[in-house]
């Protein structure tokens, strides 16, 4: 108020109240006190307050989408050049009697085992990196507010992505390699 100059001037105050009788009735007292008075419940004013919460949290969940769409295509295209690298040793495999069956099955878990370690090495790297940022910006602005949060359901959710985009692209990559006649892979 010093600063500003205002005098004895409120923007918002608080009232609690017992119940929701006594809530209506303070609403009502408060209202016709005078004009320019407005009072609401605080749970009115809190769900007015985060609605511009609401449309970065979707405008995130459409952000994070897109990048989960484009990882899984490039985890895809370099899963094709991985498994297309090893075609020899495929066509080998499959002319002394291995059935593609196996060769499939081998593949899906190489990429299940990449999928878990890159999980471990993500939920690290995420960990450390939402410490960083929260330490940075509670130094910056003095306050015990934190900015980025790791849960529970968001390390479950990419895991959960990263082992089955891992094992699809496993398998679509090894289906396309084991269709393929051996001696082609060979190059002849």
């Amino acid at each position: 108020q010093t600063l500003l100059g205002y005098g004895d001037r409120v923007d918002r105050f608080a009232v609690g109240a017992r119940n929701a009788r006594a809530t209506r009735e303070a609403l009502s007292r408060i209202n016709d006190a005078a004009y320019g008075f407005r009072a609401h419940r605080s749970v009115d004013v809190a769900v007015e307050t985060s609605r511009t919460f609401a449309v970065v949290s979707r405008f995130h969940r459409a952000i994070g989408m897109i990048t989960i769409v484009a990882s899984a295509i490039f985890l895809l295209c370099i899963m094709l050049l991985k498994v297309d690298e090893r075609r020899r040793d495929v066509a080998a495999l499959r002319l002394i009697g291995c059935s593609s069956r196996t060769i499939v099955g081998s593949v899906v878990l190489e990429a299940a085992v990449v999928a878990v370690l890159g999980s471990v090495a993500g939920v690290a790297v995420g960990g450390a990196a939402s410490w960083i940022v929260n330490e940075h910006y509670q130094a910056v602005y003095r306050t015990p507010l934190r900015f980025s949060i790791v849960t529970g359901d968001i390390v479950f959710l990419a895991v959960a992505l990263s082992l089955v985009l891992g094992i699809v692209a496993g398998w679509l990559a090894a289906r396309r390699l084991v269709r393929t006649p051996p001696l082609a892979l060979f190059g002849r």
